[in-house]
């Protein structure tokens, strides 16, 4: 941290973690800059040395990414564009301005063929477009840098952007019976708790590869069976098989993601889905984050 405190810039500042992440409560030790898309193209390397060399960041929080799972299919060149060149060239400025990078991934670059929640040192092994070009991504934070926190999570909401919880009420509304599936097994998290570990994160040296959702795990069917449950809705929610509905990317069957090295690390780990999801439904806008690392 500089003398005049520690300076977080975040890219992709208009997706739903970027923006969390850019409006939360820190100290005032703390400045957070976020950058949108149309202020920061990540794929012109040119303009990732102008903004790093102008605005002389600590820490880079990469959140932009091409998020499109089932468009990336029939789009890889723009998947691979944004998430693998893009990544290469934050990664290059970041190591040239001499800033810590922290890189969003993802569930998506495991195969979902597991019982047992993955560890970060599991071999990645993506069957999608979308899971290939965030571990491309991956394997350049690893290559170009050294001070580095490589971050997979999974199933993200929050109070910015579309998502599933925002879905789910929306459809409860116009509803009352909707069919949901149960054969995806994976861990919901709130961009309030992952923003405030990211910050909480990236103030260490701690560098490697983390796992980070909310504790425990669910499927689609049970995550929807709770928002109505915790949001007061009466709706009837059926299961239904992945077969049943089919998309151009297949989803992982199982994605749970094991927590090690935030234990490891002594991190207190984030709170159980259910408890977070409620928080959400509830936003009483409780969001200051600890700096006491």
């Amino acid at each position: 941290m500089s003398r005049d405190g520690l300076h977080i810039l975040v890219s992709g500042a208009g997706g739903q973690l970027g923006r969390e992440l850019v409006g939360i409560k820190v100290p005032p030790s703390v400045k957070v800059t976020g950058m949108s898309r149309k202020e920061w193209d990540v794929t012109d390397l040119n303009r990732c040395r102008e903004v790093t060399s102008m605005l002389r960041p600590d820490v880079i929080i990469h959140c932009a990414a091409y998020t499109a799972v089932d468009r990336a299919e029939s789009d890889p060149d723009d998947a691979y564009r944004i998430n693998a060149e893009g990544t290469r060239n934050v990664a290059v400025a970041a190591r040239e301005a001499g800033a810590k990078l922290v890189y969003i991934s993802t569930d998506y670059v495991f195969d979902g063929q597991s019982n047992v929640p993955y560890k970060e040192d599991d071999e990645p092994n993506p069957q999608t477009v979308y899971g290939k070009s965030k571990w491309a991504g991956e394997q350049f934070v690893q290559s170009l840098h050294d001070r580095y926190f490589i971050v997979r999570t999974s199933w993200v909401y929050g109070r910015y952007g579309s998502n599933f919880v925002k879905t789910m009420l929306k459809l409860g509304r116009e509803k009352k019976r909707l069919t949901v599936v149960h054969d995806q097994i994976g861990s919901p998290t709130y961009t309030l708790d992952l923003a405030r570990f990211l910050l909480e994160l990236s103030q260490t040296d701690f560098y490697g590869v983390y796992h980070a959702t909310n504790r425990g795990a669910c499927s689609w069917y049970q995550f929807a069976k709770a928002i109505f449950e915790e949001s007061g809705m009466e709706v009837e929610v059926e299961p239904c098989t992945t077969a049943e509905f089919p998309r151009p990317a297949p989803r992982p069957p199982y994605s749970v993601l094991d927590h090690a090295q935030i234990r490891m690390q002594g991190f207190g780990d984030m709170r159980p889905w259910r408890e977070a999801l409620r928080h959400f439904l509830k936003d009483d806008g409780s969001d200051e984050v600890k700096t006491d690392r």
